[in-house]
Order: C-alpha cells, then sequence, then structure tokens
C-alpha cells in the first residue's frame, strides 16, 4: 500500500474513537433549509475537522505499536547515557515510521474494507465505521494481554465472555493495549540496560582500583558502550527485534 494512502487511512481512524458507540447512527449533517442553519452546520463540521486533526497523534499512540517503539527507543538513550542523541526528533521520526511499517496491513485492510467503498459510495457510512474499526481491533486483540483486559473488562462492570469477543468496546480495549505495550517496552528496557549496566560496573572498578576516584566513571564508559553499541550493530537488532515481536 502507497504511503499516501496509508497517511489517508490513518487520519480517517479518528471515527473509531469519536464515535465509538455511534456505529449504528448516521454521520449524515442535515444542513437545513435556510442560510443561518448551513452557516452554522458547516461551523460545527469545521470546528470538528480542526479537533481531529488536533488529535490525530494521540489516536497515533493509542491505537498502533507507537507506544511499544517510542519507549523502548528511550531506553535506549538513556541505558548509552546520550542525552541528546540521537535527538527526540529523531526517535520520534524513526518510531513513526516503524510503525507505519507494523501497521501497514492493517491501514491497508481498513481502506480496503471501509474507506475506499465509503469513497465509492457502495456502503452506507456506519458500515465503513465498522470495517475500519475491525483490523484495529483485531491488530490490539492480537497483542494485548488477556489479564490486562480482563481488568478493564471488570472495571467496565461487563462480562468475563466479551473479552474473547472481536466486538470488544474500544474504550476498554484501547486501556488495556496501551498498558500492555508500556510492560512489553519496560521489560525490553530491562534487557538493554543490563549490557551497558555491566560496562559501567567495570569501568568504575577499574577506575577505583586505580585511584583515579575523581575521574567521573560516565565519562569513560560512554565511549566504550558507543563502540560495544555499534559492534553488535545495536540499531539493526533493535528494530528488527521491535518489528518481529508483532508477528
Amino acid at each position: 500500500m502507497k504511503v499516501k494512502t496509508a497517511l489517508l487511512t490513518f487520519f480517517v481512524v479518528f471515527l473509531l474513537i469519536s464515535i465509538n458507540r455511534a456505529g449504528a447512527q448516521s454521520m449524515t449533517i442535515d444542513l437545513g433549509k435556510d442560510t443561518s442553519d448551513f452557516m452554522s452546520a458547516k461551523i460545527i463540521q469545521l470546528i470538528g475537522l480542526v479537533t481531529i486533526l488536533s488529535i490525530a497523534p494521540s489516536i497515533l499512540i493509542m491505537v498502533t505499536s507507537f507506544t511499544k517503539i517510542s519507549v523502548v527507543l528511550s531506553f535506549l538513550r538513556t541505558a548509552i547515557g546520550l542525552q541528546q542523541t540521537p535527538p527526540n526528533s529523531v526517535i520520534i521520526s524513526l518510531s513513526l515510521f516503524l510503525t507505519f511499517f507494523i501497521m501497514a496491513p492493517t491501514f491497508e485492510k481498513a481502506y480496503e474494507d471501509g474507506l475506499y467503498p465509503l469513497i465509492q459510495n457502495t456502503i452506507k457510512e456506519e458500515d465503513a465505521i465498522q470495517n475500519m474499526a475491525k483490523p484495529f481491533r483485531e491488530f490490539m486483540l492480537n497483542n494485548v494481554r488477556k489479564k490486562d483486559l480482563s481488568l478493564f473488562t471488570n472495571m467496565a462492570n461487563l462480562e468475563n465472555d466479551e473479552t474473547s469477543n472481536e466486538d470488544v468496546s474500544l474504550h476498554v480495549l484501547i486501556p488495556a493495549f496501551m498498558i500492555s505495550e508500556l510492560k512489553k517496552a519496560f521489560e525490553i528496557g530491562f534487557l538493554i540496560f543490563l549490557p551497558f549496566l555491566v560496562i559501567d560496573m567495570l569501568v568504575s572498578s577499574i577506575l577505583m582500583a586505580m585511584g583515579m576516584m575523581m575521574l567521573p566513571p560516565v565519562m569513560i564508559s560512554l565511549p566504550f558502550k558507543i563502540i560495544f553499541f555499534v559492534l553488535i550493530d545495536g540499531w539493526y537488532m533493535i528494530c528488527g527485534s521491535l518489528v518481529k515481536s508483532y508477528g
């Protein structure tokens, strides 16, 4: 699927959040017969469009792999000991494009089953919303922990059987998916920290043995951690592992 198709599909995904329980309702706005009603409706539509564009980044974080990827890359930068390298813009950009790479099949299915038929006027709005929501719901269900899903299901006073249903409510599924992603990201972050922590301990022990206690160990260990990460081809391993973790 071309990038422009994926981007178009992404900006339509806001419907999954904003009209979570309105799938069976019509999205058509009655513009009225007189000018005042028409202008009022247009203003409401314009406000809605601006709101949608403003929450688009939040939607990306909520229903895709962006959360785990960005947290893992932040852990990596902290573990190495680099404060501003890579800069935040690079980390966010890499996380974004890895997210689009992982989510490409989901975007493509949402486009083919929901957005494209809606553009061609072959299905109604409520059917298009349901078709676009289904691929994202399947993606989240495949990557959410049952324990986390049960937590929010119980707090929402829903039946336990609904946790295995494809029609599970998005207001239950999305927070469960997010905390599942955070848990996985912290597990990966722990594994990333271990080898760099060992290097810090070795350098610190050597400096103390040499009586150079006034020399900051971090300053000495930093180049060793960088060359270690380069020699093991760290970016290849991290990015490859993140993509493969989603099957």
